[in-house]
């Protein structure tokens, strides 16, 4: 039966008894790393026993400091796989939630340390497999956010829409407010979470049309085509509240989350993405300066 914790984002699944928690039949399935090294390796779960730690006679052997030696074991039969974190450190992981025995579906993700992976098990798991590796080219594991290299492919066509057709175009740099210090004093899965928590939070609250990336560490751009600089600020102000106002936690422990952030509208004085970059991160260097948790330049108005 599933067992509340303290906090709300965890549900721990104590039961031991495969066949009282609806597991997914499936005859064939991956597990395929996307978090952590080597990235985009296949592992095939094959009928057994399967481990998953730091040690040698491990079936996925990670070097995370993060795992424990035999951190959990993937049992796989005829009636479907489970996933059994085995007194680890710092727990397993589905879909965010830590659990102790859990069956795993296609598309779960699995975090052990630092690492994710992405169970795969659907029907035609070759085409799922390069699905994955595709989006693996265009989003960060970790946050679910596109990665500097799909984000840079993207400011370049708005850029050229830019020049020829004279759209607005705004871009905001963010970036977590003593971040290193979160990690220091909650450790690095504490900072993961924070992270994922952070761009989940962003991409519910943007349109369909912008962009948002990871653009590296605790850094992120949101590239908004159709909107004016004023408008810009406007918008960043209302996200730097929302991650102001949200209730960020690790592990039951309440972490204090805000958010620095630079905005800057393209201009024809632009010869390239590098300069769009480099006047964001200014305004945003700005921002830090000026105290952190707050946007620059600062709205013209009160946001509501």
């Amino acid at each position: 039966m599933p067992t509340k914790t303290d906090n709300p984002e965890v549900t721990l699944v104590t039961t031991n008894d495969p066949a009282k928690i609806g597991l997914e039949k499936t005859d064939e399935c991956y597990l395929v790393l996307i978090y952590g090294e080597p990235l985009g390796r296949k592992s095939v779960i094959k009928a057994g026993t399967f481990l998953i730690g730091r040690a040698p006679d491990c079936d996925i052997q990670l070097a995370d400091d993060c795992l424990s030696r035999v951190h959990c074991r993937i049992v796989s039969n005829s009636d479907g796989v489970v996933i059994a974190d085995l007194d680890s450190t710092n727990g397993t992981y589905v879909n965010n939630a830590a659990v102790s025995v859990h069956p795993l579906k296609d598309g779960d993700r699995v975090k052990v340390g630092r690492t994710i992976f992405s169970f795969l098990s659907s029907d035609n798991i070759e085409h799922a497999y390069h699905e994955e590796i595709y989006r693996l080219k265009t989003t960060d594991g970790l946050t679910g956010a596109f990665n500097k290299r799909y984000f840079e492919e993207e400011a370049e066509r708005e850029l050229f829409r830019f020049f020829r057709y004279a759209r607005p175009l705004s871009l905001v740099f963010f970036d977590l407010d003593h971040f290193k210090e979160l990690n220091d004093t909650h450790g690095h899965l504490a900072g993961d979470r924070v992270l994922s928590q952070f761009s989940s939070l962003i991409l519910a609250s943007i349109r369909r049309e912008d962009t948002f990336c990871r653009y590296g560490g605790e850094e992120f751009a949101l590239l908004m085509p159709e909107m004016s600089g004023s408008e810009a600020v406007r918008e960043a102000e209302k996200l730097r509240k929302l991650v102001e106002q949200a209730r960020f936690a690790f592990e039951g422990v309440a972490l204090s989350v805000t958010v620095s952030a630079g905005v800057v509208e393209a201009d024809e004085k632009m010869t390239s993405i590098d300069d769009f970059v480099k006047r964001a991160d200014v305004r945003l260097y700005e921002a830090k300066q000026g105290g952190r948790n707050q946007i620059r330049p600062t709205p013209e108005r009160p946001v509501s």
